[in-house]
């Protein structure tokens, strides 16, 4: 028999191996090709530039006619901030599928990950190259009409597209400000890991929770050690003081409907260790957990899209923040997937081409078209 330490040092080691395994196969799937160069078509002009020190691709569709100016997507990929680019196959795909269904001008970021960078570096990327696009002679370089403008990302991007949209909304010499968000199944917060699409989701293929929860940790540059604690919501447990005044702005119990709840129950500890919120103080930071924002940043934020799939831990992160935008008095669509799973709208291509991510893709595209 093991003694007590030697089993949680094996528990360690063969969660590390799991999360190992699990990311060589995901980084498999999102970069199935190498990184394409910038290889225009006869319909598509796609360039790399750099804006204010950060790589970005762009999409350009030809001119049609008498037609001055395009609308314009800046785009944000997924990737748990440390995997996949703006020119992986996937994404390089996806982008030139938007240009050309949107006739719009799309500037994927090509923003640094993990481990090269962490927190809030992410953020920092997209939020430079965003407001580089911004500026007037920059729209005007790439014929882009300056009203017509979405801010959009999936997962990890999903997360830093919302970040940047709030900070945008708090620029008060910003000359241009997006017309819209849309948001593909975000991350949006590591207060709870016991929502009710956390619980029912736990052990989900392509994001299970621990590996979510290691996403987190790598993001805030923590230590695999903390895990655990994260995953009962030791971080957030009522004596954190730090935690307090954030708790009504994710209570799942008020913001979710019952189909969503079931009969899950809140996961609150009494008693937790604040000491992991003073090492990771980004664990609070809402830069980096934008459900955490207050109601009147929340009311500025422009019309939003919000995609979530009923197969995935993070489906309540995004309901909880569309609700609370609506209840701020923005315009929302929920677009939910019960069939779907998350990463899923990336899938289109050979040979992880998948109807669900024609599906998503397609529901997302025409949301866009019809109101960008």
């Amino acid at each position: 028999i093991l003694p007590p330490n030697s089993i949680a040092f094996s528990e360690k080691v063969v969660q590390k191996a799991l999360l190992s395994h699990h990311l060589i196969v995901l980084n498999y799937l999102i970069c199935t090709f190498d990184k394409l160069k910038s290889v225009s078509s006869e319909d598509i002009k796609i360039t790399d530039a750099v804006f204010d020190g950060v790589e970005v691709r762009v999409f350009e569709p030809p001119a049609k006619g008498d037609e001055s100016l395009k609308r314009s997507v800046v785009y944000i990929h997924g990737g748990g901030w440390a995997l996949a680019s703006a020119r992986t196959s996937l994404y390089n795909n996806l982008c030139r599928i938007m240009a050309e269904s949107l006739n719009a001008v799309v500037v994927s970021v090509e923003y640094r990950l993990v481990p090269k960078v962490w927190f809030p570096e992410q953020y920092h990327d997209a939020l430079r190259a965003t407001r580089h696009f911004l500026q007037p002679d920059v729209l005007a370089e790439y014929s882009v009409d300056p009203s017509r403008i979405a801010i959009s990302g999936d997962s990890a991007g999903g997360n830093l597209a919302a970040a940047v949209c709030q900070q945008l909304s708090k620029d008060e010499d910003l000359p241009v400000r997006p017309k819209l968000q849309a948001l593909i199944y975000p991350v949006l917060q590591a207060f709870d890991f016991n929502t009710p699409s956390y619980q029912q989701n736990m052990n989900m293929p392509v994001l299970p929770r621990y590996v979510m929860i290691n996403y987190w940790i790598d993001y805030i540059n923590g230590n695999y050690d903390l895990a655990h604690e994260l995953l009962i919501n030791n971080h957030t447990a009522l004596n954190v003081g730090r935690a307090l005044s954030f708790r009504a702005r994710l209570n799942w119990t008020s913001l979710l409907p019952p189909s969503f709840k079931k009969n899950y129950k809140p996961v609150v500890q009494s008693t937790g260790t604040e000491a992991i919120v003073e090492r990771l103080p980004a664990l609070l930071d809402v830069r980096a957990m934008p459900l955490l924002a207050d109601d009147a940043t929340l009311a500025r934020q422009p019309p939003t899209y919000m995609l979530i799939c009923e197969n995935d831990v993070l489906r309540d992160d995004g309901a909880m923040y569309a609700a609370r935008l609506e209840r701020a008095g923005v315009p929302v669509t929920l677009d939910h997937f019960h069939d779907c799973f998350h990463g899923c709208m990336i899938f289109t291509v050979w040979p992880t081409d998948f109807s669900a991510g024609v599906q998503t893709r397609n529901s997302y595209i025409k949301w866009l078209d019809e109101n960008l």
